[in-house]
This record gives C-alpha cells, structure tokens and sequence, in this order.
C-alpha cells in the first residue's frame, strides 16, 4: 500500500466519488425494482458493515500506512452501509410525512428531527463504539474519520433545514421523498459562514499535521483526513454555487422507472416555507 500523502490524497478522492456512485447506483435500482428491493439492499451489504467492524478491530493496534489504509475502509464501510440503510428507508425516524408548508420553525425543527431520529442515533452510537474502542490504540484514525464524516454531515444537515441557494434533490429516493418538504430554499443564513469556516480551518489544521507528520502511519492518516475535510467544504460550496455536481453521478444512475411524489413542485411552490 503506497505511504505518500499524495497517494493518499488519490485514493480518498477517488473512494469519495466511487462509494458514493455505487450506494446512489443501487439505491435508484431499489426504487426501480419495488419496496422489497431496499431491504434486500441493506441485507446484501450487511457483509460489508461486518468486515468494517472486523478492519475496525484488526487496525487499532496497527499504525503503520497499511493499518491507517484499513482504518480508512473499515471506516467508511461503517458509515456507508448505515447511509445505504437510510437511504433505503430501513433506518430513518419515526416521521415519514411530508412537513406542512406553515408550519411554525420550531414545530418544522422537531418534524426533521423525526425524520433521521433513528439514524442519527445509529450514528452517534457507532461513533460513541469506536471513541471507546480507540481509547489508548496505537491508529485512532478510523475513528477520526468517521467523527469528522459525522460531524460534517451534521453541518450539512443544519445548514439545509436553515435555508440555502441550492438543494439537488434529484437523487432522493422514494422512501425519503418527504424528506425534501424539511429543506429550505433561500439565502443563506449566519450558519454557513461559519460552517464553512470551522471546515476549513480544520482542514488547514489536519495539513499541518500531514505536512509534519513523522511518520508513514500518521502521514497517511492526516492526509486522508484533510483531503475528506475539503471534500465537506466543496460539499458545502455547492449548495451556494452553480455547479453542476450531480453530473459526478448522474451519468451513472438507470433512468427512474417510477413516479416520485413530486416535492420540487412543493419546493417552486413555498421556497421560502420550508
């Protein structure tokens, strides 16, 4: 396994892009073959959640590039099969309704909230598992990825309940149709300033450590970090700029056989309510 950060640097970008097509590749299959299509997704990909745990185990007390490279997978094969379990609709919240249109901010709040509850809370225990497990370890770093993975996409969340320019939304899938009414459209609030803020300056933290790092191991681990902080900042910039970012993707996904309720109508209709 190469040890240069600039090999690190590739492979991350790479998993970034290749993991994310492969789970929007099959969910947009699911919803083409019916709803029984999402819970065989989620049960074919459980071998994958459990090879996660087991590289999650076996890189603990190995710091070399090698064991930060198995941190990595085991890393994002945990995060990756819970998206797909939500993706899917297996794993969401007790809510699954559309948001009214009026509904008052703090009542919008806790209906979103409702919405990724179970979710959240699958996340939040994962990275609670792995804090524990990493105590006193010689590679922390799959835990490290998966806290800056969730606390990014925490970032991500607010900042599309609070309101932004741009919300693509032609990737959501039918189980999570609803989840559209609990966006909002509009300029951006205080919040993304500061999101955008706190990513970068902890991507030009994580690269003073890769640049300092004394060792193969760390190096690596530092580099990949920095490399998935700028990829949360990009992420973020494209819910304020033109860009066409679902193009990453988009080329790849069957066409969609059936209807979605169509929440973009809902989103032209009342873009400042939701």
């Amino acid at each position: 396994m190469a040890d240069s950060p600039w090999h690190a640097t590739v492979i991350a970008l790479f998993v970034w892009w290749f993991s994310t097509g492969i789970i929007l590749w099959r969910v947009r299959v699911a919803d083409n073959g019916g709803a029984h299509q999402h819970a065989l997704s989620v049960l074919l990909a459980a071998p994958l959640a459990i090879a996660g745990v087991a590289a999650f185990g076996a890189a603990l007390q190995d710091a070399t590039a090698f064991g930060t490279y198995l941190g990595f997978f085991a890393a994002l094969s945990i995060w990756g099969w819970i998206e797909l379990a939500f993706l899917s609709g297996i794993i969401t919240g007790p809510n699954r309704t559309p948001c009214p249109i009026y509904a008052a901010p703090i009542d919008r709040f806790w209906r979103a909230v409702g919405t990724i509850a179970w979710h959240e809370a699958l996340l939040i225990v994962s990275l609670v598992t792995m804090g524990l497990a990493t105590q006193g370890a010689a590679n922390p770093f799959a835990f490290l990825i998966f806290a800056l993975l969730f606390g990014a996409r925490i970032l991500a969340k607010l900042n599309l309940f609070f309101g932004v320019p741009r919300i693509n939304i032609q990737f959501l899938p039918r189980p999570l149709a609803h989840l559209a009414s609990h966006f909002r459209v509009s300029r951006i609030t205080a919040f993304f300033p500061f999101s955008v803020s706190l990513l970068t300056v902890a991507s030009a933290f994580l690269l003073e450590r890769a640049i300092n790092a004394t060792t193969p191991g760390t190096a690596v681990g530092f580099a990949l970090l920095t490399c998935l902080a700028l990829l949360a900042v990009l992420e973020h910039w494209f819910m304020v700029l033109p860009l066409p970012d679902e193009k990453l993707w988009r080329w790849m996904m069957p066409a969609r056989k059936i209807a979605t309720p169509r929440i973009q109508d809902r989103l032209q209709e009342d873009p400042h309510g939701l």
